[in-house]
């Protein structure tokens, strides 16, 4: 059928198509709807997991895949309100034809005024179809748009991360050829920003357009717009398409603004504050997050009131422990680092009793650089592997707390760390516990 493009009957079948494609519009609107409320706040809680763990793969992805999901759900829901209205129009214009302003027996000067800027009714239904359609075509081009953002900036880090930065390329590639990369990488996206804001004016200039060109290559496949060029210049020479295009970017930002309103009710008092000597945070404690929707905090333990003999400890694991444990311990840096994005297939793990010192080893270090305390006394760390009651990966102990009066205390989890050559101690997390022994 591709090859048929130009043949007459292929463009009546178009026509046809084109003249029925609302049904098609208003079905796949509504389903995506109902899937996008339904995936939403799972993709928000996962951005706000990986964020709380620290995964920066994770969290990208999610906060992409949020970005795409609320711009769909703006756009068709928009654009199913606009067809609803539409269809009204339609349905009134089959009872009542087009706007007899006779017989509405206005003054000259209203008939006049509404005649310009009204006009007919079918123009009205003829503007709603146009606004509809383009509504549809844009929401999916849109996510192209953030998806070419994303991939550039993925383009970025990857350049920084594994050409500039790497331990394992000679001098002269990471430096001598990462270096103008980059340059090239970010110079680039400004240029092609400005010709992309400009409606394409870099391309016509002949001067400029010879030296932006190589640009415009290595970005079409950055950005994958080799996918979705012909939707963008469909747009950028219909001027109702164009003009649409930009009007829905100030409402877009005019959502963020409002979304980020929020009512303060006191100065010193709010719900996020962090635990300490004074604020008992329900992210500490396992109880809440069982029964809340919260994210587990660095340190948890089982509840504000403790009347078991010892006090369960567990701490979350991030990838920022496992670079504390290598600046106090070199010799357990790999010289491979294997986090990061995996695949199961070829990455295979033999363990070995070798595997298991280096845990020892690990372990070792860990419970060197953090320590526990319960008000002023300390405690020995003897953290070990674990997962919590959400299967959360990180590390756990118990303490005693035979020797422990009844009333308020505060546990005290604090690290060793180094800065500017000297080492200090730092608190991890504070966190308040009443202990009332049955």
């Amino acid at each position: 059928m591709s090859q048929d493009y130009n043949n007459p009957g292929f463009k009546k079948l178009l026509q046809k198509l084109q003249e029925e494609s609302w049904q098609l519009e208003l079905i796949i609107s509504g389903f995506a709807i109902f899937g996008l409320f339904t995936i939403y706040d799972p993709i928000q809680n996962s951005v706000h997991e990986a964020k709380n763990t620290q995964q920066i793969y994770k969290f990208f992805i999610s906060l992409i895949a949020q970005i795409s999901c609320a711009i769909l759900i703006f756009n068709l829901i928009l654009h199913v309100l606009l067809r609803g209205l539409w269809i009204g129009a339609l349905g009134l214009r089959y009872v009542s034809g087009d706007i007899d302003y006779d017989v509405l027996n206005y003054s000259e000067r209203f008939t006049k005024y509404l005649k310009k800027k009204v006009g007919s009714f079918d123009k009205y239904i003829g503007t709603l179809e146009n606004y509809c359609s383009i509504i549809f075509a844009i929401s999916f081009l849109l996510i192209f748009y953030v998806l070419a953002i994303s991939f550039t900036i993925v383009s970025i880090a990857l350049i920084g991360n594994y050409v500039i930065s790497s331990d394992t390329l000679p001098g002269w590639i990471s430096k001598g050829i990462g270096i103008p990369l980059m340059l090239f990488i970010c110079i680039g996206m400004l240029i092609t920003f400005i010709d992309f804001v400009t409606l394409g004016y870099l391309k016509k200039k002949k001067w400029i357009s010879k030296i932006y060109f190589p640009v415009y290559w290595v970005f079409s496949i950055i950005t994958l717009s080799f996918l979705y060029r012909p939707l963008v210049y469909n747009f950028l020479d219909h001027k109702f398409g164009r003009r649409l295009s930009f009007i829905l970017v100030p409402f877009y930002l005019l959502i963020l603004a409002i979304t980020s309103f929020h009512y303060e009710s006191s100065n010193y008092i709010h719900a996020n504050i962090r635990s300490n000597t004074i604020v008992a945070n329900n992210e500490n404690y396992d109880d809440q997050l069982a029964t809340n929707k919260k994210f587990t905090g660095d340190v948890t333990i089982p509840s504000k009131v403790i009347t078991t003999s010892h006090l369960k400890i567990f701490m979350l694991y991030h990838e920022n422990i496992e670079d504390r444990v290598f600046a106090f311990n070199s010799g357990l840096k790999p010289k491979r680092d294997k986090r990061g994005l995996q695949n199961n297939m070829v990455n295979v793990n033999f363990g070995g009793s070798n595997r298991d010192s280096l845990r020892r080893e690990y372990l070792k270090t860990f419970n060197y650089i953090y320590t526990v305390q319960i008000d002023s006394t300390s405690y020995p760390s003897e953290f070990i592997l674990a997962q919590n009651f959400k299967n959360e990966l990180g590390f756990e102990t118990y303490v005693s707390l035979d020797s422990l009066s009844k009333g308020k205390h505060v546990l005290s989890v604090s690290r060793l760390r180094i800065r500017k050559k000297d080492t200090i101690n730092w608190i991890v997390e504070r966190i308040p516990f009443w202990y009332f022994k049955d």
